[in-house]
């Protein structure tokens, strides 16, 4: 417990033992602060330093030709999971940390409701992924790994290969995910306890399924689970309005993308688009 000392707030409880209560408040402005020097420094990398993307290998004349003007990315039950769950968690962002700096509000029920809904959706969302999505798109392979070397070798100044197109999801969105089922798991997994600690229409109250220093420690991880999505949700909406990025935002509420967006940015090896039978036939014959 000595690592989350500096970290936490600590009390007495009534036999004597020192425990933890919750997270040090602090932590709130570090992880808004984190994620404010991250989008400027990115802002201004960007800007003044990145060089333009370049990509090895080039798209068939043949194969740009009979994709459709917009190339589906998501489908209505993806988009409607995506904005239900970015609901509820700004709901519970907002509730759990605008009491702490001073923004005073009966909180507590928006709060558990919102935890409801996001578990609910979490949940749904698996069971979509698995069944009806191409559930592994989403996690890094072999091929991110190698382009991610040729990246790093290239920003450094050592000769390396071109990087290829990007797979539906490239390696950046593929960690980026990672941190946020590490972050929201540990945020649902130590909620749903908490809600013993208060009255719901879910569970009995009952205050006494832990000792204090288990409810501590449950505290403090859903704490630091919380100040962590500051910094995620932070980094996540400012990609989200990069001019860069819009056509990927755009597809998360249209459902599709530009064509000439795709053919520059993804493989289309590793996002196999569906193409219409009237343009399979054409690109057979091109072929």
């Amino acid at each position: 417990m000595g690592i989350l000392k500096p970290i936490t707030e600590w009390a007495t409880d009534p036999w004597g033992q020192n425990v933890p209560i919750h997270i040090a408040w602090f932590l709130i402005w570090v992880a808004a602060l984190v994620g404010l020097l991250f989008l400027i420094v990115h802002a201004i990398w960007i800007r003044y330093f990145a060089k333009k993307e370049a990509f090895a290998g080039s798209v068939p004349p043949a194969f740009a030709a009979v994709l459709p003007p917009k190339i589906p990315r998501h489908s209505l039950v993806a988009r409607s999971f995506h904005w239900v769950m970015a609901a509820s968690m700004f709901t519970l962002l907002f509730t759990a940390f605008l009491p702490k700096v001073g923004l005073q509000f009966d909180w507590v029920t928006y709060h558990w409701v919102a935890g409801i809904v996001l578990t609910v959706s979490i949940i749904f969302h698996i069971v979509h992924a698995s069944f009806w999505l191409d559930f592994w798109a989403i996690w890094p392979d072999k091929a991110d790994l190698v382009d991610a070397s040729r990246r790093v070798c290239r920003f450094m100044g050592l000769p390396a290969l071109p990087p290829q197109r990007f797979a539906k999801y490239p390696l950046e969105n593929k960690l980026y995910h990672a941190a946020i089922i590490v972050s929201g798991l540990a945020a649902i997994g130590t909620g749903v306890f908490m809600m013993f600690r208060v009255r719901t229409i879910v569970f009995p109250r009952n205050p006494y399924l832990f000792n204090d220093m288990t409810w501590g420690v449950m505290y403090v991880l859903h704490g630091l689970a919380g100040v962590g999505l500051i910094a995620l949700v932070t980094v996540h909406v400012y990609f989200a309005v990069r001019p860069e990025k819009l056509n990927i935002t755009k597809s998360m509420i249209f459902g599709s993308m530009k064509r000439e967006f795709y053919l520059t940015h993804y493989d289309s090896q590793r996002w196999i688009v569906e193409l219409p039978p009237s343009a399979s036939v054409r690109k057979d014959r091109d072929n």
